[in-house]
């Protein structure tokens, strides 16, 4: 029987994320998500001059007593953050010793604790061929148990056509907006291109996660393979040599480095993640150093 994904050691390696997330906060770091919008809310940010038709009730009149003109308090409102999860089901996604699935579901999980934890609301989307249905989730503790539940459910298979499937979520707020695959299909960057221009007219942070296997990004040398395509079942036998290896490395990281100015192009960020790297190495240093969540 297959070792479950959300298991003791994923919850060890959580309780440690959230302890370092914490530590980070009390040394200074600002917590919480403010809007830019203006509001009445009891934290205070600014003052302005007084304006006819401003609420007196708002006036500093110990600056008025110093200065003899009329100030406005002005306070930063408070809102919870809106996370959108795109979750690639393709079977290209369940491959690898370290399987690409299995981060994926992972890094979700880690990333909707954290935000939930912070009061934002999450969403989890998954992405199958060109439709798109929404896990059912929640708040607090049992909304989280929920979402980790649903996530373990699903099961990885055909194609995706990524844009298709974004483009079918109603997104009304602005937020954030998490894509999490191995962007290996068979139509190009240009289709996915259309998934982020919706996403950049919705006013979402975009942040695309590419997942890859330890053996995609440094296969090892054999004299003869057979490379099956996990979506189609296409076959290809190869003669594997250094030149041969090195030309795929080469178009790899032509391929990626596409894919981060795309994703630059519509105001997002790319974060590629090894198998091999460890939850609490992606979640506090790749997402830290983006300051995506917190």
């Amino acid at each position: 029987m297959e070792e479950r994904i959300f298991n003791e050691d994923f919850f060890k390696k959580l309780n440690k994320i959230n302890l370092n997330i914490n530590l980070r906060l009390s040394n200074g770091a600002q917590g919480g998500r403010k809007s830019k919008a203006k509001g009445a809310s009891v934290e205070f940010s600014d003052f302005r001059e007084y304006a006819p038709g401003d609420d007196f009730r708002r006036v500093d009149w110990n600056a008025y007593g110093r200065l003899d003109k009329l100030f406005i308090k002005v306070f930063m409102e408070e809102r919870e953050g809106v996370f959108n999860f795109f979750l690639d089901k393709s079977k290209s996604m369940d491959f690898g010793e370290n399987n690409k699935k299995n981060k994926a579901l992972q890094i979700i999980g880690a990333l909707s604790y954290i935000a939930l934890n912070n009061l934002d609301r999450v969403y989890v989307n998954v992405a199958e061929e060109a439709n798109l249905s929404l896990l059912r989730g929640g708040t607090g503790k049992k909304g989280f148990q929920m979402i980790l539940k649903e996530l373990e459910n699903v099961e990885f298979s055909g194609a995706t056509k990524l844009s298709e499937a974004i483009k079918k979520r109603r997104i009304n707020n602005k937020g954030v907006s998490i894509v999490v695959s191995d962007f290996f299909n068979n139509e190009g960057l240009d289709s996915i291109e259309q998934g982020l221009k919706y996403l950049a007219y919705k006013k979402q942070q975009i942040v695309l996660v590419q997942i890859l296997s330890d053996e995609e990004e440094n296969p090892s040398m054999e004299e003869e393979v057979t490379l099956v395509d996990s979506e189609t079942g296409e076959k290809v036998k190869l003669n594997l040599n250094y030149k041969l290896i090195e030309a795929y490395k080469n178009a790899l990281k032509d391929f990626n480095k596409k894919l981060e100015n795309l994703a630059t192009k519509y105001g997002g960020t790319l974060i590629s993640v090894n198998t091999n790297k460890s939850l609490e190495e992606i979640i506090l240093n790749d997402f830290g150093k983006k300051r995506v969540i917190y």
